[in-house]
């Protein structure tokens, strides 16, 4: 305990008119969080001013990050003001480092108000990179719209922050420290934990680890290699798999947490995650997987190089539930997929009598349904995956789900993979990216496409291409009525469905961090025949023609 309180003190500013969060959070370049004066501060103290009072007085918070640069530095300045906006206790991982996944653990475990992580997840780091702060709310999942309308609404307006400048933490130090504030009846309280003891202990009562252990010590060892990207990931990697469930130690690779990443966007995907396909190529490993950043999304491989497309890996997990024991004891309750994923999952839904929900991109989405008990498993096309046992999308969580699959059916992962094509077809699955768009432009390319697509006579085209052809058979505007809320939300993205169940959906992302805006193409083709499911994906996409077509009558 402080021996003299620690003064509180209220600093003016002025607002700023660029701080609605997005999909993932506040997310700009690091160097206007670092260099624009208050820049940080007048979002924490939006962010703190958005929950009532009376919530907020003596509340508990959870603090972490993926360890990028800024972190450590934003956190201290989090302490301080929370400190000073009246949070009762903060609960921080050692160093600053907590995973997203772990972050939502740890909020439901301890029943804290909610969490803030400082991630820009997998984009890059350093001080030219991104910096993100994200709020995740009491059932720890991502701030819902109305939260996040809150917190514009006080930065807009905003001509104040309290914070206490001489209090400092070492973050390094485990434990509990008390702070004695000017003014405060109670201490202020920071606690810093181990970072992965909790989301650990969860993790043992889903899965069997000895019949994982036995898959990567037994007479039939699988090599792995799992990279973490020099993201927060890599304590994780090497707790879990190494020590807990007996990976030798060089089956986890960059494990270091860096400010930078390295210098390589922390995106698990075939382009920044090279040198792990490299290594899978040389068929030394029967498995192999990446984490992003702040430990929320995943790649998997296997021998060879074997690419599991996100959707397929979403299906094959859905499939295979029964592998694990907290599924064998819960039972399914439904699945999720964002619109944009591909519509595998919905035919493993439709083979095991389980109710699918199609929802907009964004992990909050997937909460409601989650909290009201429909939803077991939820996923997105960008590499993301997970259950209810927390409300966030979980890498690791999926990494363990494919070994438990690969231990109790003892196959590979690419013999899964197309053995769940020849009993349900194959889902071609592409994504086009166009990033640093100008952002009327892309506005008026979505609003004239709809035009187009949304025309009668549009229901009645045909596109030829090579000997396939793709009748339009519905197209819209996304809509999604929450059922649980009734909550209505438009204009998620413009769909073409074929009568084939090929599908092209358009939709503008606001995930990214650079200026500019980002429109998302998503091209889907199915497959039933067997013969036909070991082309290479964008050759069997036919549907690339079409798309070109498409955008060329509204340009």
């Amino acid at each position: 305990m402080e021996t003299n309180p620690i003064p509180v003190v209220t600093v003016q500013t002025s607002p700023f008119d660029d701080q609605r969060p997005g999909t993932n959070g506040l997310r700009r370049k690091t160097e206007l969080f670092e260099g624009k004066k208050n820049y940080l501060q007048n979002y924490i103290q939006s962010l703190l001013s958005s929950i009532d009072l009376r919530d907020r007085q003596g509340c508990t918070m959870v603090v972490g990050s993926d360890g990028r640069y800024f972190s450590r530095a934003a956190t201290e300045i989090i302490v301080q003001m929370a400190a000073a906006n009246g949070i009762g206790r903060l609960v921080i991982g050692h160093n600053g480092l907590l995973s997203t996944p772990a972050v939502s653990c740890i909020i439901r475990k301890i029943k804290a108000i909610g969490g803030i992580i400082l991630t820009a997840s997998h984009n890059p780091g350093g001080p030219g990179g991104d910096f993100g702060v994200k709020f995740n709310v009491a059932n720890g999942g991502p701030s819902p719209d109305t939260v996040m309308e809150k917190i514009a609404q006080v930065s807009r307006t905003l001509e104040e922050y309290t914070i206490c400048p001489d209090l400092h933490i070492d973050l390094a130090r485990l434990g509990r420290h008390d702070f004695d504030l000017e003014n405060k009846f109670k201490p202020f309280r920071v606690e810093i934990v181990d970072s992965v003891e909790v989301y650990l202990n969860l993790l043992r009562t889903i899965f069997d680890f000895s019949a994982i252990k036995t898959l990567l010590t037994g007479p039939e060892q699988l090599k792995i290699r799992v990279d973490a990207m020099n993201g927060v990931m890599g304590p994780y990697v090497r707790r879990i798999l190494c020590d807990e469930l007996g990976a030798p130690a060089n089956a986890a690779v960059n494990c270091v947490p860096l400010e930078d990443f390295g210098g390589r966007p922390p995106e698990p995907s075939l382009t920044y995650a090279a040198p792990l396909v490299d290594a899978m190529k040389g068929g030394d490993f029967g498995f192999g997987a990446a984490l992003d950043a702040d430990g929320d999304r995943y790649m998997i491989l296997g021998e060879n190089g074997f690419f599991v497309n996100p959707s397929d890996s979403l299906a094959v997990m859905a499939a295979n539930l029964s592998c694990i024991p907290y599924f064998r004891q819960l039972g399914l309750k439904g699945f999720a997929r964002s619109m944009a994923t591909s519509t595998a999952l919905d035919r493993v839904a439709k083979a095991l009598k389980v109710t699918l929900y199609e929802t907009p991109t964004g992990w909050r989405f997937f909460g409601n349904l989650m909290d009201s008990g429909r939803c077991s498993l939820c996923g997105e096309e960008s590499f993301g995956t997970s259950s209810d046992h927390i409300r966030e999308k979980d890498g690791l969580w999926s990494v363990l789900v494919w070994l438990s699959i690969m231990a109790v059916r003892k196959q590979g992962v690419e013999e899964i993979v197309k053995d769940h094509w020849a009993k349900l077809g194959r889902n071609y699955f592409c994504r086009f990216d166009y990033e640093g768009v100008d952002p009327r432009a892309a506005f008026y390319l979505m609003r004239d496409l709809e035009g187009v697509i949304t025309d009668k006579a549009f229901l009645t085209q045909k596109f030829a291409v090579g000997t396939n052809v793709y009748s339009v058979e519905r197209a819209d505007n996304f809509e999604y009525i929450d059922p649980v809320d009734g909550t209505v939300v438009r204009n998620q993205g413009l769909r073409i469905v074929f009568t084939d169940e090929s599908r092209l959906v358009f939709r503008l992302s606001g995930s990214g961090g650079g200026a500019g805006a980002t429109v998302r193409i998503y091209a889907e083709s199915f497959e039933r025949d067997p013969e036909r499911h070991n082309r290479e994906t964008q050759v069997r996409s036919t549907l690339e023609s079409i798309l070109i077509g498409t955008t060329t009558l509204v340009l």
